[in-house]
């Protein structure tokens, strides 16, 4: 009689063994595909299989073909609309590839915390890693680091010895730029993200190089956090500044570098009876949800984050697979959505 205990024991190979009245090392060989099994004894094997419900430990197949099929993913504040739509493209990648993902997620990426995430990794036993890593120090720290795995970092070009994919940020600042000149704006104003994140130096940078070619000197630059807030507090400057009708600089349209601060600045302005885009015409970037729902819906620069998650994960298994051609740098282009906060001056 079999004891209790036995009976809710999940059925090893051993058991697959005996139910077909095999040895272990040819019930280990139907499983890995081996050729010289002869057909009835496959067949007798894969019967036990199904009348036992037996399932392959995928541990225990690591160990034998040194393969986890597992990827591990490094997101630093992942909180923010970008690092977790990155993540999210990178998961539904990593599945559709057969892998699964083991994600550690950080609150600053400085290189202790990506020490023991990377070790944390390794201890799971990853074929690589993708980093998402969209501070300066971030990727700074990890190119310091020796790595056990290929790792891919993502969000954020840098010009350092790592493979990435990055969006490029000051394509969509400069199509957004181009765009408020082109409704008739004698100049644009800037609200910034943090100093130290990439995304937020390259955005400030195709807006500074589009003004310059114009022959448009760049009015000082606000900055905010990425949080609506921040964006609110860089309205009411905004706000003060178009209402005084003082310095050199007209405030008739600002480019906001994401859409969560742009929330904020719509708010100040219509709080000081300015009105988008009529007085003050005003875009954001990342293109989120919500955006089109903006009062009034918000031009912004869509990211296309399914595309930045396969490249990566792409990029990630050519380098596990030693096919990779060097250390490469792919870019995906950004594309310019048009809404009603920026309608051109004349109206149209």
């Amino acid at each position: 009689m079999t004891r209790p205990t036995e009976a809710l024991r999940p059925p090893t190979m051993a058991d697959v063994a005996r139910e077909a009245g095999v040895s272990h090392q040819t019930v280990s060989r139907v499983l890995s595909g081996h050729p010289n099994v002869r057909a009835t004894t496959r067949e007798q094997v894969t019967a036990a299989i199904e009348r036992l419900g037996y399932r392959r430990n995928s541990a225990a197949r690591a160990l034998v073909t040194r393969r986890s099929r597992t990827i591990g993913v490094i997101a630093v504040d992942p909180t923010l609309y970008g690092p977790a739509s990155t993540l999210a493209g990178l998961q539904e990648a990593a599945r559709d590839e057969g892998y699964l993902v083991s994600t550690v997620t950080l609150r600053s990426g400085g290189g202790h915390a990506l020490e023991d995430a990377l070790d944390h990794l390794a201890a799971w036993g990853v074929e690589g890693a993708v980093a998402i890593t969209p501070q300066r120090s971030s990727v700074q720290a990890l190119a310091r680091l020796a790595p056990p795995f290929p790792v891919v970092t993502v969000e954020g070009s840098h010009g350092l010895d790592i493979p990435g994919v990055s969006l490029d940020q000051e394509l969509g600042a400069r199509l957004v730029t181009e765009h408020l000149l082109a409704t008739g704006h004698e100049t644009v104003w800037h609200v910034a993200g943090p100093e130290d994140w990439l995304e937020s130096a390259a955005r400030t940078e195709g807006w500074r190089a589009v003004l310059e070619e114009h022959g448009i000197r760049p009015p000082r630059v606000l900055r905010g956090d990425w949080s609506p807030l921040s964006g609110y507090h860089a309205g009411q400057e905004l706000a003060g500044l178009a209402l005084a009708g003082r310095g050199a600089a007209p405030v008739t349209a600002a480019f906001v570098a994401n859409d969560q601060m742009a929330l904020g600045v719509l708010r100040a302005l219509r709080e000081a009876g300015i009105r988008t885009p009529q007085q003050v015409a005003v875009a954001g970037f990342d293109d989120i949800p919500e955006a089109g729902f903006f009062p009034p819906p918000l031009t912004t620069v869509r990211q296309d984050f399914t595309a930045i998650g396969r490249r990566s994960i792409q990029l990630l298994l050519e380098h596990i697979e030693g096919t990779a051609a060097g250390v490469e740098h792919v870019v995906v282009e950004p594309q310019l959505i048009v809404r009603a906060s920026t309608r051109s001056q004349d109206g149209a």
